[in-house]
């Protein structure tokens, strides 16, 4: 059994403890026995071990292999290059790793530092992390409870407990057993965890688990052995550099080989096969991620999504399901009244105001107007100082719906100024509150003030209304189920009329089934104010006046994101502690499901699933119900088994070790705690689920153009290679000296493809389904595609030099050179859309590309023709016949790939 379904005997006789508490020596010993009251963490990396983990990354080590041959072969510039890459890399992931060790240090900071506990039988104060199982802890309003414990008496003790349940209401506790065994959290009434405080009352609770036993331990045991999964990016980059190594060091060889069979001089040969292997290695590409990346992640904040670590901004692109909470994310947070039922009459709202009309206030009082007046006035809400409703958010609603229909609390208190009440408790399920009335009200009380007091105030007393005539009224709020039986009339607009229970029971149930919160309203008079005021006592003889029907109302663009979601192949999932009624409700609104029961489950169904069973159903769930924040953890692992990617929302403790086992794990800004922060990938500043929608579409454009990026290096390098590799096959000499390889590899690999990183976003990018998580960066042709355009640059270029050796153009290499290069910038041009036509997108809709390509051909132009140059790069000076033919030759492969992407269109094959 658990702790909660014992009696209070039955708990202080298996903890060996009294009423009394222990004595020191006791302490002493189970302090022994049991450990301090403390949360441990495992051993940690040292910073320096973080540091020289980032270097054991294959790409990294290609990379510094790579710096060692450029040093090697005399490049220094290279050499300095890369290593400023591989180190800017390096420090950028030890600061995620070391931040991402903060989430235990946020869970510590949540402990109490002290406790009162009750020691040989006196009051102590004592550091909580003393405190040992038995002990009696006395608790009060402000304090933090320091461990777990089974409340043994509770006077009117609320406790908050969003932290460890998302509920945004404090709990109200008593210290009676429960028998439920499957209880969530948030329903152990009788139990108070560690790390939640008390906003009101006292109470008395005896320990029952400390340290890491607590349910805060168990989280903090859970988030220390969940091992944050690889992003889907680094599984491909890891796989594509071990290719690429493999695939550059064969065609070096097989390069050398070739020359030294042809009569070539070693030495030469050796400088080009190194050249072309340095050449080969994208060193650009962690450069060019990192800052996609960064460039992503700053433009995500300006849209309320803070990105913590720096590879979730592309994971957010692979997303096939996003589980989110309902209350504040795909919610308002803030119950609004939908419905109303007063004088026999649906009211349909929807958080609008009713219109009542001035003349229907200026006569007689409709039961709808008292109805409204009892809204404003048996009610705790009040306005601060910047006019925001403080309150309880049922009381918040009420005020809001009754100020929107003209009847002003302040103004209406003027006239009926409360003089007694009887607070809402759990066991009577209701409140009451007393107010004095006259026997002539001015029209204020229907809240309006008219133009001529004299024609417009009213005689109450003649209306026939109750209440008016007397001294005092009493208004009543509360469960319909109770106020029924306590009621003996309703009041309609033809006066009191006897409670038809089967109507208003019927249009209650109805409500509720809509997922509405139902609340009756009903009143009293009285002739003077009761002398015992007790519930019993004043809690009778009601007459209703209505019924609201109230909920935390969709958000209007999480709809609209939702509706989006579906189009890019992306499954929503809402998960909420709310009734499943209300849960349906919400996601029927929002598009979430259409009527398929098997689409909800509640937690408690969820809990008798083992992981198997969930996992064959965890495809087809759309709604959670009543969940725990801790099974999100098992929700999260079931999606992933079956091969999904998921992003989850929390903002509590709880949620933190589901948070970081998600793909993306997305905290709450607004209501989140520090731990779930710390655990998150990303932060939502806004807590809106239009905003993660947002953040996706801005992952699938950055994956994009990354993919733009590798089709740009593997092509120009493929085309280098295959120049290099046939030239010796076809008879021709060595097409170019390893300084040439080396420049063309500085200049095309560096600002253009830089500037690719900043590509809006294809028209398509929100109307496709979520990339595989297996697929490979290779996928949608993009291999072939380095394939043949590479040979086709080596085809123009190898036609350029063949023809001009044949024609006796002592500057072929040069021209060479030339056309390799400027080959290169017609092809980036080419693949800035995956589908559309340069020439519909826009030479000037990147800016920086455009600046890129023009500076690089200055660049290029500067080699041929500034003379202090030519010795350094080994170039003479072109014709301006010859400039023209390397030109003309230059844009084949531009044309080329616009015809490919044509016949894309044609054949409406989207890449």
């Amino acid at each position: 059994m658990h702790w909660h379904q014992k009696n209070i005997t039955s708990v202080i006789e298996d903890l060996k403890s009294s009423a009394q508490g222990l004595s020191s020596e006791e302490a002493v010993r189970r302090l022994g026995e049991y450990g301090p009251n403390e949360l441990k963490e495992k051993k940690k990396k040292t910073p320096f071990m973080m540091f020289l983990d980032q270097f054991r990354d294959f790409m990294i080590l290609v990379l510094i292999a790579a710096a060692v041959i450029s040093g090697f072969i005399g490049e220094l510039s290279d050499t300095i290059a890369i290593i400023v890459i591989v180190v800017l890399n390096a420090v950028i992931g030890f600061i995620q790793e070391y931040r991402a060790e903060k989430a235990m240090a946020a869970l510590k900071k949540m402990a109490a530092p002290s406790a009162t506990v009750m020691r040989n039988g006196v009051p102590a104060n004592i550091p909580a992390s003393q405190l040992v199982p038995g002990d009696v802890v006395i608790l009060e309003a402000g304090k933090v409870m320091p461990a777990d414990m089974r409340l043994i008496e509770a006077a009117r003790l609320k406790i908050e407990e969003a932290a460890l349940t998302g509920e945004s209401v404090p709990a109200e506790k008593n210290s009676g057993e429960l028998h439920d065994e499957f209880l969530p959290l948030g329903d152990r009434k009788n139990m108070a965890y560690r790390g939640t405080f008390a906003t009101y009352g006292r109470g008395i609770g005896v320990v029952t688990e400390t340290g890491m036993n607590t349910e805060l331990g168990r989280i903090a045991a859970m988030l220390q052995e969940e091992e944050e999964v690889k992003t889907p990016l680094q599984k491909r980059l890891a796989v594509f550099g071990r290719k690429l190594a493999i695939a550059v060091l064969a065609i070096c060889a097989i390069v050398f080989g070739i020359g030294i069979i042809r009569g070539e001089q070693p030495m030469l040969m050796l400088l080009t096969a190194i050249s072309l292997a340095v050449a080969a290695i994208p060193e650009a590409l962690p450069a060019v991620i990192t800052i996609s990346l960064a460039l992503g992640a700053k433009k995500m904040v300006r849209q309320n999504a803070l990105v913590r670590k720096l590879h979730a901004v592309e994971t957010l692109g692979s997303v096939t399901y996003i589980c989110s909470d309902k209350t504040g994310t795909l919610t308002l947070n803030r119950m609004t009244v939908e419905e109303m039922y007063a004088d026999n009459e649906i009211i349909g709202i929807r958080g609008q105001g009713l219109g009542i009309s001035k003349e229907s206030q200026s006569l007689i009082p409709n039961p709808q107007s008292l109805f409204f007046t009892a809204l404003a006035l048996s009610n705790d809400s009040v306005l601060d100082k910047d006019g925001k409703l403080i309150g309880d958010p049922t009381e918040t609603a009420l005020f809001d719906i009754a100020d929107k229909n003209g009847f002003n609390k302040q103004e209406l208190e003027k006239e009926f100024p409360r003089v007694a009440e009887i607070p809402f408790d759990s066991d009577r399920k209701c409140m009451t509150t007393f107010h004095r009335a006259t026997e002539q009200q001015s029209s204020r009380a229907a809240g309006q003030q008219m133009e001529d007091k004299k024609t417009s105030s009213i005689d109450y007393c003649s209306s026939g209304l109750p209440g008016y005539c007397s001294n005092f009224i009493s208004f009543t709020k509360g469960a319909i189920e109770v106020l029924i039986d306590k009621a003996d009339s309703i009041l309609t607009s033809e006066g009191l009329k006897e409670i038809d229970r089967g109507k208003i029971l019927k249009v209650s149930d109805r409500m509720a089934a809509d997922g509405l919160r139902v609340l009756c309203v009903a009143m009293r008079k009285w002739d003077s104010l009761p002398d015992d005021m007790y519930a019993e006592n004043v809690e009778t003889g009601l007459t209703i006046l209505g019924l609201t029907g109230m909920m935390d109302p969709p958000r209007e663009e999480a709809r609209e994101a939702v509706t989006l979601c579906k189009t890019a192949g992306i499954k929503p999932v809402m998960i909420t502690g709310d009734h499943p009624l209300t849960a349906r409700t919400i996601a029927k609104r929002l598009g979430i499901i259409e009527d398929d029961a098997r689409t909800i489950i509640t937690g408690r169904e969820l809990e008798k699933l083992s992981l198997e069973e969930f996992e064959e159903r965890v495809e087809h769930i759309r709604v959670y119900a009543r969940v725990a924040p801790e099974q999100k953890l098992k929700i999260v692992k079931a999606l992933q088994d079956k091969g999904q990617f998921v992003a989850m929302t929390g903002d509590g403790v709880n949620d933190a070790p589901a948070l970081k086992r998600a793909d993306i794990g997305i905290a709450m800004g607004i209501t989140g705690t520090d731990v779930s922060k710390e655990a998150a990938h990303m932060i939502l500043l806004d807590d809106n689920f239009a905003t993660i929608v947002k953040a996706v579409r801005e992952g699938r454009k950055i994956y994009d153009n990354i993919r733009k990026f590798i089709k740009y290096l593997l092509t120009t390098n493929s085309g280098e290679i295959w120049t290099l590799f046939l030239a010796p096959l076809v008879g021709l000499p060595i097409p170019l000296l390893p300084i040439h390889i080396l420049w063309v590899n500085l200049v095309t690999d560096s600002l253009p493809a830089l500037a690719l990183s900043v590509e809006p976003a294809e028209g398509n990018v929100m109307a496709r389904h979520p990339r595989h998580p297996k697929e490979s960066i290779f996928a949608h042709g993009l291999g072939i595609h380095a394939i043949w355009v590479g040979l086709l640059m080596a085809g123009v270029v190898l036609f350029v030099q063949a023809w001009s050796i044949s024609t006796g153009h002592s500057h072929w290499q040069t021209m060479v050179f030339t056309v390799l290069c400027l080959t290169q910038l017609g092809h980036v041009l080419a693949i800035r859309s995956e589908k559309e036509s340069l020439f519909k997108i826009g030479l000037f809709s990147n800016s920086y590309l455009l600046g890129a390509v023009v500076l690089t051909f200055a660049l290029q132009m500067a080699t041929i023709y500034v003379p202090a140059l030519n010795p350094v790069f080994k170039t003479e000076p072109l014709t301006l016949s010859e400039l023209s033919f390397t030109l003309l030759l230059s844009s084949v492969v531009f044309f080329t790939v616009e015809i490919e992407k044509w016949r894309y269109r044609r054949s409406g094959a989207i890449q």
